[in-house]
């Protein structure tokens, strides 16, 4: 049985090992439209004609040590397979607006469509709920569909767009825009 506990360290060989990817078979094609006084930003999910790749760079050294910080603020779950890190959601209190950002959550391909994922983030919910928290935050590219599809079935809704959270060049073809989705405890 897979156990969910309080992450309290990470490695780097873990993170290396769990931060590694996607592929999706859709999306949401994302448009910004001005006309006078009025802004309209659209989401459209679409299926792909062939399937959405995407892996992920390592953490670049100052982000790596962000993450390693992170299991000591309280906030982190990891989902264990005996001693084996199966899953993980890394997380760090806002306290100014009481707000938990999840900048981490991934569970190892061999373990996923099982309810792990579903119950890491009940755990995450209930700390941050314990902890204060009004909600969680994820931050995820339109291009990634399972995560977007968890994050949904999860309780998480897209309140937010940032077209130029990745690159100056994010709405252009072959570009990945961010949403944010939240999941308010309260």
């Amino acid at each position: 049985m897979i156990a969910i506990r309080p992450l309290t360290a990470i490695t780097e060989a873990d993170l290396l090992r769990l931060i590694r990817g996607y592929t999706a078979s859709a999306k949401y094609v994302v448009a910004k439209t001005e006309a006078g006084e009025r802004v309209t930003f659209t989401l459209e999910w679409v299926t792909l004609a062939r399937p959405y790749v995407k892996r992920w760079d390592p953490p670049d050294p100052e982000l790596r040590e962000r993450y390693l910080r992170m299991p000591a603020m309280g906030f982190s779950f990891g989902a264990y397979d005996g001693e084996t890190l199966a899953g993980l959601a890394l997380a760090e209190p806002q306290a100014w607006n009481r707000e938990l950002w999840i900048w981490e959550f991934h569970v190892a391909v061999e373990h996923q469509r099982r309810g792990l994922g579903r119950r890491l983030m009940e755990a995450v919910a209930a700390r941050a709920h314990a902890g204060g928290m009004r909600c969680l935050v994820v931050e995820v590219q339109n291009t990634n569909a399972p995560a977007i599809q968890f994050y949904r079935a999860a309780g998480f809704a897209i309140e937010a767009v940032d077209l130029s959270y990745y690159t100056n060049a994010d709405l252009e073809p072959g570009g990945e825009v961010a949403l944010f989705m939240k999941r308010r405890l309260e």
